[in-house]
């Protein structure tokens, strides 16, 4: 077994089964960090060699063995890991150093995982593109030349390059979708309230931002989902959930998918795109599914305006504790904290009203659909150097996100949202797509995945380095 290319499961199998020791699999994982990581910078904080070999050596001795017992595992640079530099990508944070760990750390130590440093990510998770002033830019294993996307762009470029075969990540405007389709991977967004925040704050308002799993395959994102889910009784709006793993293959005979394309001109995409996704959900109408293109259900603009404002405000309460120190920030955080600290409470009223209206229009959509497909991102990878596109095509982009407007309708509403690789384009880079349904079928989308993989295999057939 390649070690670097197995699957999650294949892995934590033979862990489980004592065929493979997890000194062995340290070895394997630190030594293809040695490897590919230096070019690329996707794993940042990497702890030191020899507590990680005693580590697995501990793993290998104990008695209790968790789910992911004696899998290393690097987590996103916006969770706290004890021992861990935990900066953010800021250099407000570069020498924090947290005593303890969040609270999905400790799920994932809890599960037998081992905690060997962290992934990259944009300064505060801002941006699809992963670059900061404390680690520098990660790079697109594809090309290196170009982005990896973001913000779990270091996960997504460790699991591409077999440095990790499991990974964590966050999403709230695409974080988990755009570098997934980056990178040839896959990346689920769970339904809101599934996979719990940490507890701190305010823990009822803010129904934005989630945490969900990466991995090279639908089944070992059900591995990973299912350690990350569960309620937390510090958090009223998590929610019980039924495990997904085994992820099980869905019959798709007689399904019905939506095909949202561009919005009906809405979302301008970069050229080829729109075809190679529309190409992709062949698979799915090979395999018995019946796939009709629809008209837009909803007002992109009264989505995007809503989103907006509620992303602002939700960002700028976190920002707000560093407000004195706003010009170490980088711009686009500042311009989050500014509009955010400018708004009403009745005009995040107005927008929460919009996001109610796009609720009831998809119910009704999602009782004659059991899916409905996007793209995962409207251009290529661009040029390592490009903070964020300003243009699609000959349309200007007038926020420093617009560009990925293509995935508001999932993260409004926080719907549950597979970004599934859709194969490459003439360019030679990969590209993804989204594949989503309404609150709580986690499990069906996950299933729909798992039958759309086992006819591409796209991490497999193409991977990267």
């Amino acid at each position: 077994m390649d070690l670097n290319r197995a699957s999650a499961k294949d892995i934590l199998d033979s862990l489980s089964n004592r065929q493979l020791s997890a000194v062995e699999l340290m070895r394997a994982t630190l030594d293809r960090i040695a490897e590919v990581n230096g070019p690329l910078n996707a794993i940042v904080a990497l702890r030191e060699e020899g507590a990680l070999m005693e580590e697995a050596r501990a793993a290998d001795a104990a008695l209790t063995r968790g789910s992911l017992h004696g899998l290393p595992i690097a987590v996103k640079d916006l969770v706290h890991v004890a021992g861990i530099a935990s900066t953010q990508g800021s250099p407000l944070f570069k020498d924090h150093v947290p005593q303890t760990d969040d609270l999905l750390a400790a799920r994932l130590r809890a599960a037998g995982a081992i905690l060997i440093g962290k992934t990259n990510t944009p300064e505060f998770g801002l941006g699809s593109h992963t670059f900061n002033p404390v680690y520098g830019a990660t790079r697109n294993p594809y090309d290196t030349a170009k982005s990896c996307g973001g913000s779990s762009g270091g996960a997504a470029v460790a699991l591409a390059t077999g440095m990790l075969s499991l990974a964590d990540g966050s999403d709230m405007m695409g974080s988990l979708r755009n570098p997934a389709a980056w990178n040839n991977v896959y990346g689920f967004r769970p339904t809101w309230g599934r996979v719990p925040s940490e507890p701190a704050g305010d823990s009822y308002l803010h129904q934005l931002s989630t945490l969900g799993p990466m991995a090279r395959s639908p089944e070992d994102i059900g591995l990973l989902l299912d350690v990350m889910s569960g309620p937390d009784p510090r958090m009223p709006l998590s929610t019980e959930v039924v495990a997904v793993s085994p992820v099980q293959t869905a019959d798709l005979t007689g399904m019905r998918i939506g095909w949202l394309g561009d919005w009906g001109g809405a979302f301008p995409h970069e050229p080829g795109i729109l075809e190679l996704c529309r190409d992709a959900l062949r698979v799915f109408e090979g395999n018995g599914a019946r796939v009709e293109t629809l008209e837009p259900p909803f007002d992109a603009d009264l989505i995007w305006d809503s989103w907006i404002t509620l992303r602002s405000w939700s960002v700028a309460t976190g920002l707000e504790p560093l407000a004195r120190d706003k010009a170490v920030l980088k711009d686009t955080a500042q311009w989050e904290l500014e509009r955010g600290l400018s708004f009403s409470a009745m005009g995040v009223h107005r927008a929460s009203v919009i996001r109610s209206d796009w609720h009831r229009r998809a119910a009704e959509i999602f009782a004659d659909y059991d899916a409905l497909v996007l793209p995962a991102a409207q251009v290529w990878p661009f040029e390592i150097e490009t903070p964020y596109p300003t243009k699609i095509e000959e349309q200007g982009m007038d926020t420093y996100h617009r560009w990925m407007q293509v995935v508001t309708p999932v993260s409004l509403l926080g719907l549950p949202c597979l970004g599934a690789p859709a194969g490459f384009g003439a360019n030679g880079l990969p590209m993804g797509l989204q594949l989503f349904g309404p609150r709580g079928s986690d499990a069906k989308i996950l299933s729909m995945g798992a039958a759309y993989h086992a006819e591409t295999h796209w991490p497999q057939k193409r991977p990267a380095m």
